[in-house]
């Protein structure tokens, strides 16, 4: 059997950028395991499969080493794919996923594409030593939630610094740890850890940002606000909040499309 697969970079204008993502357009569910195969060949944070049924696009996401409940950047690479290679005629892309509920992406003239997803449900916790030890600086406040820790930090040069012990890391009994922290030049800045998953550091998480939006729109009393993750490849977004949903934009640009034989 052979398929196409689409290699997009997610969250940026420039090739080499942002958060490269897998997608393979299906007619019909493959194996899990076939599945999670294909991802951990591809080696990449995610690879998203899809399956159209009727005017919804039913998506799953998987790292190299496990299925998970929610992505941003492939979520956003998908709908690139989509508008650009298979004709869909829409301005709005309506994905559904099992674990995740409806999720949609709109494109607009100007080349962002807006994820729409549920915010996270998140509480302010006691720091936690085993945290605090992995990435080795003690933040001004942790926030837990649904799947991920959130430390919080004075300053970005703070969170440029950070320099994590993943052996730790990958002991934590969590999806992973995001640090963030006020920005020079944008409203808040961001890196995430999620080596359980196979992803010591994510380049650029449009997930984590179910996370940080509400959070820095409450502290900053602004529903509108500049992100940039500060990852090796960097990755700039546009968020919003908007009470139970969350929209995030960025770019996106294509790498590669081949075919793989399985």
């Amino acid at each position: 059997m052979k398929l196409t697969l689409y290699q997009i970079d997610a969250f940026t204008d420039r090739i080499f950028g942002g958060n490269p993502a897998a997608v393979c357009i299906l007619d019909a569910w493959l194996d899990s395991a076939l599945m999670q195969h294909i991802a951990e060949e591809n080696n990449l944070a995610e690879t998203a499969f899809v399956v159209q049924k009727n005017s919804v696009f039913e998506i799953r996401w998987f790292t190299p080493e496990t299925e998970v409940d929610l992505c941003g950047h492939a979520t956003l690479a998908t709908a690139y794919v989509l508008f650009h290679y298979h004709g869909v005629p829409e301005n709005t892309v309506n994905f559904h996923s099992p674990r995740s509920g409806p999720l949609s992406v709109e494109r607009h003239s100007n080349g962002l594409l807006t994820l729409d997803f549920p915010t996270d449900l998140t509480a302010s916790i006691r720091g936690i030593s085993e945290i605090n030890n992995a990435i080795g600086l003690t933040p001004i406040k942790t926030i837990k939630g649904k799947t991920d820790y959130l430390l919080i930090y004075n300053s970005q040069q703070e969170i440029e610094a950070i320099n994590p012990n993943f052996h730790l890391l990958d002991q934590l009994d969590c999806r992973g740890v995001i640090v963030s922290a006020p920005g020079d030049k944008v409203d808040f800045v961001s890196r995430a850890f999620f080596p359980q998953c196979g992803i010591p550091e994510d380049p650029v998480t449009g997930s984590a940002h179910t996370t940080l939006t509400p959070y820095w729109s409450k502290v900053l009393d602004k529903t509108k606000l500049t992100a940039k993750q500060l990852s090796k490849r960097g990755g700039d977004l546009l968020c919003e909040y908007l009470g139970d949903r969350v929209k995030i934009s960025g770019k996106a640009v294509p790498y590669l499309v081949g075919e793989i034989e399985i």
